[in-house]
Formats: structure tokens, sequence, C-alpha cells
């Protein structure tokens, strides 16, 4: 018996069988929605194409694979099926779209690469390492350092970002607490509020108040207006888990680090350059990776003037590296800029790049417009606005936020405020809520832990209501 072999159809033509494509009108799609393909085969893979790669990225710590990597591919095809439906339904436009979400990437791209060539140029200066065994030698109890921790945390993330705060009052907490796992792990679940609640009060705290701030949504001098919200977010389970953090003095050291020659001046252009990032988007209307770009450029020549004293001490004997076996490098070496840059965290950028392109497809395709619909219409903003911080404590607030920017919602200017605040301390949660929590479960890892941290979700999520309640008081005029 012949058995004839049917040719396989091609998986656009398995879209086409699978469900039609309905195209409406211009008036009826939403902002950054190219036609209604939420009940096309497209869109219906699209989706779950982003689910499974999303999938990946949550189990991370059991599988290892950087969060990155699924999400690039998910970004391609879930394109590549906006590309095929516009192509069956002759909707134009696809192109342009598509540059649109790159072009809001690449700010943020650069943005974040300057941002973070000058974090990794400070910490190769020393300045983190002072900062750390300067406390330690102090000789605070482990009470006080609780606080000082916490509220060094609050007021540094809106520079440093909450993620590098976080790490270095971490690497304090675990200097000091050596012998006292309790103290470790309360004072890094209050360092992990304290972060999330400092970011939220400044476009450089967080990714989140970053794209707000990008968006032209919330203006830079706007962002105070959530400092005492986010002051009560804090303090309100900071003053639940002092009663157990005990009032013993930590064991003495002996460590003393300095800051390297030019570490200060680092710090100071640093300042230089936030302030001519927010002068020029405020008063030029410039966007901010201009003035982020050009401190690099500023941070880049001042490394050259490092550079070249380090190289003269070489030569002249005072520093002497030592030597490396044939084909490695050595151990110490004259300092270097793109050393710097090289170490910037290319994982979270590419994450972004990937968040921000399938988000923007799945816009394309017409599922923001729907969840818009679903919460912000349905339920009213105020409610959809608290569940936004709810549901960042389980998905990254990255995403979440960015949808919530590309539906552009219609509502006042404080539920915008009220959202910015939401996304940004809801993370904490839960301690995998928050790129803070996560990177201090790694640092203390089997001491700060998800239970150890679930226990004070209670006073942290009483902190989370009472902030809420604070912002709808004290900016009741902008709803």
């Amino acid at each position: 018996m012949i058995v004839r072999r049917m040719p396989w159809p091609s998986l656009a033509a398995l879209l086409t069988w699978a469900v039609p494509v309905q195209v409406f009108a211009a008036g009826d799609v939403g902002p950054g929605q190219l036609a209604d393909f939420t009940t096309s085969g497209y869109g219906v893979v699209a989706l779950a194409v982003f689910i499974v790669a999303y999938g990946c990225v949550i189990a991370e710590e059991f599988t290892h694979l950087r969060k990155s990597k699924a999400l690039l591919v998910a970004a391609g095809v879930i394109w590549m099926l906006v590309g095929l439906a516009c192509l069956r339904a002759d909707v134009p436009g696809v192109d342009l779209l598509f540059r649109h979400e790159l072009e809001g990437y690449s700010e943020l791209l650069l943005f974040l690469f300057a941002a973070m060539t000058y974090v990794n140029t400070l910490q190769e200066r020393n300045i983190f390492g002072a900062l750390r065994d300067w406390l330690i030698a102090r000789g605070f109890s482990l009470r006080a350092l609780f606080w000082i921790t916490g509220g060094l945390a609050f007021f540094i993330s809106p520079v440093l970002d909450n993620l590098t705060t976080a790490l270095v009052m971490g690497a304090v907490v675990l200097a000091v607490g050596a012998g006292h796992p309790g103290f470790v792990m309360l004072a890094c679940a209050n360092i992990v509020v304290a972060a999330n609640a400092g970011g939220a009060y400044s476009p450089f705290g967080d990714i989140t108040t970053l794209m707000v701030w990008q968006a032209g949504v919330v203006r830079f001098e706007e962002f105070f207006r959530l400092f005492l919200p986010a002051a009560v977010n804090w303090l309100v389970p900071a003053i639940a888990m002092t009663f157990a953090v005990p009032r013993v003095a930590p064991l003495a050291s002996g460590l003393r680090s300095a800051v390297k020659p030019g570490g200060f001046v680092v710090l100071e252009l640093f300042a230089v350059t936030i302030a001519m990032t927010v002068a020029g988007h405020n008063f030029l209307h410039l966007p901010p990776a201009l003035g982020m770009m050009t401190g690099l450029g500023l941070l880049s020549l001042f490394g050259y003037v490092i550079r070249r004293r380090e190289l003269r001490l070489t030569g002249a004997g005072e520093i002497v590296p030592p030597a490396a076996p044939a084909g490695f490098k050595p151990a110490t070496r004259p300092f270097d800029i793109f050393i710097s840059m090289k170490r910037v965290e290319w994982d979270t950028l590419m994450f972004f790049y990937g968040v921000v392109l399938s988000v923007g497809g799945l816009g394309a395709l017409g599922y923001l417009h729907l969840l818009a619909a679903a919460t912000y219409t349905d339920l009213g903003p105020l409610v959809a606005n608290v569940l936004v911080g709810v549901a960042s404590a389980v998905v990254d607030n990255i995403p979440i936020m960015f949808a919530v920017l590309s539906m552009d919602p219609v509502m006042s200017h404080g539920h915008w405020l009220l959202v910015t605040f939401t996304a940004g301390v809801g993370g904490s949660l839960l301690s995998i809520g928050s790129a803070a929590g996560v990177a201090l479960m790694g640092q203390a890892r089997g001491v700060y832990t998800f239970f150890g941290h679930l226990r004070w979700s209670w006073a942290i999520a009483l902190g989370y209501v009472l902030g809420i309640w604070t912002h709808l008081a004290v900016n009741a005029a902008l709803f």
C-alpha cells in the first residue's frame, strides 16, 4: 500500500485557519493598536509566546536561564506575528509602530547604560566599600544599624536606584550581623522596603519611575509629592519590625577602606550629570538620555586623567601590578572607563528590550486596549492602580508599568502619581517581588528567605495601604 504524504501547511496558513482576523475602523482602536487581532490565531499565539517566555523569567531562580534570553526570542516572534497579521488584513503602519517602540527603548537603554557605568565606577573607586567600613567602625548597636541602614536605603535609592542601594546596605548588614541571623533577616527585609519606597519618589530610583518621567506623564518635581506616602510605606513596617531586633552591639571590626583617588570627583560628576539631565528635560525639553550620555562623556574624560596618573605612578614604581601568567590579564590594572562599561548589567538591559518590545507587540495586536477596558474602565482607576501594586509583588513591575503607559488610560494626575507609587512599592509585599529583594536573597542566601520575609508581609501590607491613604489625603487636590 502506498501512503501519499500530504504537504505540511505553513505556520501562517495554520494561523489563518484558526480564527478569522477582525479589523476595526480607525476610531475603534486604542493608542498603539493597529487593529483588533485579539481573537485571531496570530493574537492567540503571540499571547501564548509571551506567557511561556515570562514563565521562564519567573523560573530563573530554579532553571538558571538568564531572564533576558527567552524574552529576546519572544519579542522577535511576537512582532513577526504582528507583521503576518497586518499583511493578511492589509493593515499599514506596522513598521512605523515598531520603530516608535524601538525609539522608546533606545532612550531607556542609553539612560541606564550611563547610570550603570557611573555606579560601576563609584564601586571601582571604593566609595561604597568606604561607606560600609565607616559604618561598621562606629560601634552602633544592632537596633541602631537597623534604622541607619534602612534610613540610608530610603534616602540613597532615589539617586543610585533601589537595587544598587540594597546591595550596598546588604553588605553592611552581613558584615556587622555575623552570628545574629535574626538581625540579618529583619534588616534585609527593612532595606528592601526602604529602598523600594525611596525609589518611588524619584525618577532615578526605579525603572518604573524613570519610564513615567521619560514618557512625560509626571514632571521631575512632582515625584516629590510621593515623599510622605513613601515614608509612611517604609516607617510602618520598620516600626513593627524594630521590636524584634536585639539591642546587643555587633562584634568590633578592624576593617578600614579608603576611597581611591578621584572617587569623590566621580561622585560630584554624577551629581552634575543628574542636574544637567533634569534641567535639559524640564527647561529645554530634551530627552533625559542626552543629559546622561553627556555626563558619561565627562566621566570618560576624567577617567583619562585617572588612568594617566596611575600609569605615571606605575612607571615610577609606586604601583607594581602582580605578574600574571602568559595569556592572563593582571589582577591590578590602571583605571579604564571601558571596563566600567563592560561590567554594566547587560542581562537587565536586554531584559528591558524583550519586555518593551513584547508588550508593544501585544499592544499592536489589541491586548492592551482589551486590558484597559477590563481594568481602568470597569473597575475604575483607584481599584486598578491599587491592583497594579499587588500584581507587581508577583510579576515584575516593569512590564506592568509599561503596559499601563501603553494603555494610556484617561485618569487624573493624582491617579498617575498613585500608579507610580503602587508599582514602585508593591514589590515589597514579597521578597521575590522586586529586584532589591531577589538580590538580597542571593547575597544573604539561607538567612534572608522568602518565608522569613513573608512573616512580616502583614506589616508591609499595612504600610502599603496607609501609604496609599496618605497619598489620597495629602494630594487630594490632584484627583
